[in-house]
This record gives C-alpha cells, structure tokens and sequence, in this order.
C-alpha cells in the first residue's frame, strides 16, 4: 500500500519527469527585452544555496529578496509555462532579477515605492503562499501569472516555505507547514508596519493549512489583528482537513472578510490526500460534497466543478481555467461600475446560490444560458 501511494505521487505532478533538475533557474536579465516585468517581492525560511538562489532546506534565518519576473508575450490566460535550465523568454516565465534585499529597512521603502505607484483603490499587498511541491522560483513564476490573469490587486508578494519540491515530499511538506507559522506571521506584520495599506492574502493546496494555522496564532496573541489588517483571505484547492478547519476558524474573533474558498469536487489530488488519511473525516476542504461540513462559519465557498475540465490543473481551477478566470474579471469590472465591493462579486457571477447558517455556496456554472 505504502509503495502504491508513493507511485500514485508521483504520477499527479503534471509536466515534470523524474529527471529534471528543479532546483536551478538562471537569471536572464535579456527576458526584460521581449517580456512583460513584474516585480514579485519575497519572504524565505528556505535554505540559500550558492548559486543565490532557495532551495528546499529549513533555515532559522528569515530572507527578503525582490524578483522580477518576465512574462512571455505569448502567454495567455491560464497558462503557465517555464523552463529550468534554458528558458525562452519569447514563450516561457522567465527569472529576470533576483536581488536579496538587506533587511527590513530596505524591503520596507521598496515596498512603499512600489505601492505609491499604484492608483489609490489598489494600493495594497496581495500575499501569495504556494502548495505542496513547489520550488521558490515556481512560486514566483505561479504568483506573476496570478497577478496577470486574475489582476490580484496591488503589489505581489509571495511567501516562499521550504517545500522540498518532490512529488514524494507529502510528509516533508506537512512538517514544514509547522516549522514555517513564524516566518508567516512576521511577513505579515512587517507588511503591516509598512504602512502599505491593508493585504489580501491567498493561498493555494497546503498553504492553506498553514495560512490558517498562522492566522490561528496571530489571533491569540492579538485578538481582532485579522479582520483590522486582512482585506480578504482567499483559499485556492485548500489541502485542510475541515474539522481542524473549524477549530481554528474558532479562534478568529472577526473572520477578515471577504473569506472565500474555492473548492471542486473533480480535484484528483485532493481525492489522494483524502484517501492518504483514511475512512474517518477524510473529506479535505477543497473537495468537500455538502454545504453542511461549514455550515455557520462567515465564509463563501465557490464551487468551480464546472470549469475543472476547461483548467489546465484541476488542482487549481480558479487560476488555470480560461473560461473562469474570464468570468472572474468580468465580474469584478462590473462590480467595479458599480461600485460594489469585492465581497459582492460573488453575487455576479453566473451559478446557484446556497447558503446554510451563514455560510455561503456558489456552485458557478459554465454554460451562459444556464440561469440562477
């Protein structure tokens, strides 16, 4: 059994053979020629090696670096393609710049300089915290696309948590999850100190678990802290068994709105992570079947089923389906017109609205005509 779940693994990892060398991404100042820049900052407990880059071991040092990140001219929504080794920047996300910063102070006023470009409803800090399986430099390239395609507001930065980067690594990953809260919790401060305006703060797979679990800590010790300087918390595909999902949604004393999560019942990797736990209250957040697992907690689950075979990771319906990033623009443009809230976009887009005790279900459809 122990083999057969460590082959299913690794056959999940879509795009990557046992082969390829993902700890090195060169940087390629040229991309900037043909590319799109986009400045990606950046917070690390992982391990430097020598080349300069992050690699997958656990440090008790804490690294701020600003990246920039090309984007190809070809790219088009949904999409995420790169290379390690010899990158096109033509056709491919690209590593332009990698500068390690030196320290607070100078993260700090490059921040505040990056945000005071921006125009004054946008002036915030969409924090992105990756999954699973993830390299620094593909956390980077995944946060640049997300940026683009979905036009996460205000300036991008990434938390990038030693995962090691392995389809084999589940249990490393899980433990680096815990090792990683602190780091977390003084990125997030550090923003707030700033003075940058509020953060959005996303988080895709297993960074769930431990977005969740560092906002659980900040609120013992700073009861409210999270509703008075989140402007939102988004959950992507979240690898989070729902009863400790409620237990730390407990220790929240206003949950920071709006709290929203995207879930599908077609997500393969999240049935393997269920399955990995076994029979009892092995249902994960991102895959859940009822309403009624989070019924009367303050939060908005979207059902992206609909568009998981239109995505190019079911993993990640929300940022790799065309048709539903689509959706999502339009209906932030019209909420925009409006001037409606980003909490009220849910409510413009096309699906059938459930809510039980509070808790709020749009399972989203993807054919037009389909009506509420």
């Amino acid at each position: 059994m122990h083999i057969l779940v460590r082959a299913v693994l690794g056959l999940v990892v879509v795009g990557l053979t046992a082969c390829t060398d993902r700890s090195y991404t060169p940087v390629m100042p040229e991309a900037l020629l043909v590319g799109t820049p986009k400045t990606i900052f950046a917070a690390t407990i992982r391990e430097p090696e020598p080349d300069g880059s992050f690699g997958p071991g656990r440090s008790d040092n804490y690294s701020l670096l600003e990246l920039t990140v090309s984007i190809p001219p070809s790219h088009r929504p949904g999409e995420l393609n790169f290379a390690y080794a010899n990158p096109d920047p033509q056709t491919q996300f690209t590593m332009a710049n990698r500068q390690l910063l030196d320290g607070p102070n100078e993260f700090k006023a490059r921040l505040k300089e990056e945000v005071r470009n921006l125009p004054g409803t946008e002036q915030e800090v969409t924090v992105f915290v990756h999954g699973f399986n993830s390299t620094q430099s593909e956390t980077a390239f995944r946060a640049a696309q997300l940026a683009q395609d979905i036009q996460l507001p205000g300036a991008t930065m990434i938390y990038s948590w030693p995962s090691q980067g392995n389809p084999l690594g589940y249990a490393y990953d899980g433990d680096s999850v815990l090792f990683a809260r602190d780091g977390l919790e003084r990125m997030l401060r550090q923003i707030r100190s700033a003075g940058v305006g509020r953060i959005v703060l996303v988080a895709h797979s297993m960074g769930s678990q431990l977005v969740m679990e560092t906002l659980r800590q900040i609120e013992i010790q700073t009861p409210g802290w999270s509703a008075a300087n989140l402007n939102g918390v988004v959950l992507m595909s979240p690898d989070l068994d729902v009863e400790v999902f409620r237990s730390q949604m407990r220790r929240i004393e206003n949950v920071p709105q709006p709290f929203i999560v995207f879930v599908s019942s077609k997500d393969k990797l999240l049935n393997i992570s269920s399955r990995l736990r076994g029979t009892h209250s092995s249902e994960r957040l991102g895959n859940i079947s009822s309403l009624d697992a989070v019924s009367g907690l303050p939060i908005r689950i979207v059902d992206t089923t609909a568009f998981s075979d239109d995505a190019a990771s079911a993993h990640l319906v929300a940022g790799t389906s065309p048709a539903l990033i689509a959706m999502l623009n339009a209906a932030r443009k019209t909420a925009d017109a409006f001037g409606k809230d980003s909490a009220q976009i849910g409510n413009l887009l096309p699906g059938r609205i459930t809510t039980s005790n509070g808790t709020t279900e749009i399972s989203l459809l993807n054919t037009p005509s389909e009506v509420r």
